[in-house]
């Protein structure tokens, strides 16, 4: 490019970028055609004469939200600017993102099912009040007892429906059953299968990821004791969905505890056509990044810090 050329180029993309013309009004201006102009603004970006930056705080987390769609083929990805070390503020504000993106999917759908936990509950909490009456909310694990209650799927689809002026099912069964004999005469129940068969029939499902052994809510709300923990250990589990947990191939692990769970499995939440995850925390990659690749999860809501450390851990 010689230097008459390059000035050229250089006037072209200071009326266009700096003064605002339109690509029309500089081709009238000096006398060449649109297509002649547009040619040159774009070899003014190939040249690196004029460079394009997005200066917004929310730049970096589309740039990560449009990888990670891309990477695992998925539907949406919504990533928040995190509160680098206050957990509680990063979990509020995963679950206004989250309440956000499902109450404006709701025309378009007919049933929801949402599982447990405190990510859950962080959504549920945030939800807004809409008169959604076409809604029915599935709880998609059991959940019952007197303790963290406001964790339990039955008490987040009863609240859900609050919101929406809608009606929800009751799974009336626990989230893990003492024995499997007991969990055999549960499932057995036609109560208890007929709202089963609902949630898998859902058009969403919302659910969290948990790690098995690292900050587990599980074993914070007694569901896990020390003789669970170091089971899971032995058997590699990475992950847990829907209190289901999976080693690295993103399989069901062979333990007591998939034996007694009473909801959806893992096979049941792939054949649902959208799987929302909440997500954050550094111990949650690789249980995130395994249920990706095992094709669990369509759409994620997660913080900046842990997409980061998810498309590092996946490179």
């Amino acid at each position: 490019m010689d230097t008459k050329e390059r000035k050229f180029i250089v006037k072209i993309a200071k009326l266009y970028y700096l003064e605002g013309w339109t690509q029309n009004q500089i081709a009238k201006k000096v006398g060449l055609s649109r297509p002649i102009i547009s040619k040159a603004l774009k070899q003014a970006r190939e040249k690196n004469i004029v460079e394009i930056y997005i200066k917004d705080e929310t730049a970096l987390t589309v740039e990560l939200e449009m990888k990670l769609e891309k990477r695992y083929g998925l539907k949406e990805v919504l990533i928040i600017a995190g509160k680098k070390g206050n957990k509680e503020k990063t979990q509020s504000q995963l679950g206004k993102a989250a309440a956000n993106y499902l109450s404006k999917r709701l025309d378009e759908v007919k049933t929801v099912g949402i599982s447990w936990g405190k990510s859950m509950q962080a959504m549920v909490e945030a939800f807004p009040h809409m008169e959604k009456n076409h809604i029915h909310i599935i709880p998609l694990i059991g959940g019952m007892g007197q303790s963290f209650i406001h964790y339990h799927s039955n008490h987040l689809t009863f609240e859900l429906a609050q919101k929406l002026n809608t009606r929800s099912s009751y799974l009336y069964a626990p989230a893990v059953a003492e024995t499997t004999e007991f969990k055999k005469e549960i499932v057995a129940s036609k109560d208890v299968a007929e709202v089963l068969d609902e949630g898998k029939k859902v058009d969403i499902a919302v659910v969290g990821v948990g790690h098995p052994i690292i900050q587990a809510t599980m074993k914070e709300m007694g569901y896990l004791n020390e003789y669970d923990i170091q089971t899971l250990q032995e058997t590699e589990a990475v992950g847990d969905i829907n209190s289901n947990f999976y080693n690295a191939a993103g399989e069901l692990i062979k333990h007591s505890l998939n034996d007694r769970q009473i909801g959806l499995c893992l096979e049941d939440l792939k054949n649902i056509p959208e799987v929302i995850t909440i997500v954050q925390g550094a111990h949650k990659v690789e249980s995130l990044r395994v249920a990706l690749e095992a094709g669990i999860l369509t759409t994620l809501v997660m913080d900046d810090q842990t997409a980061e450390l998810l498309l590092e851990n996946g490179s």
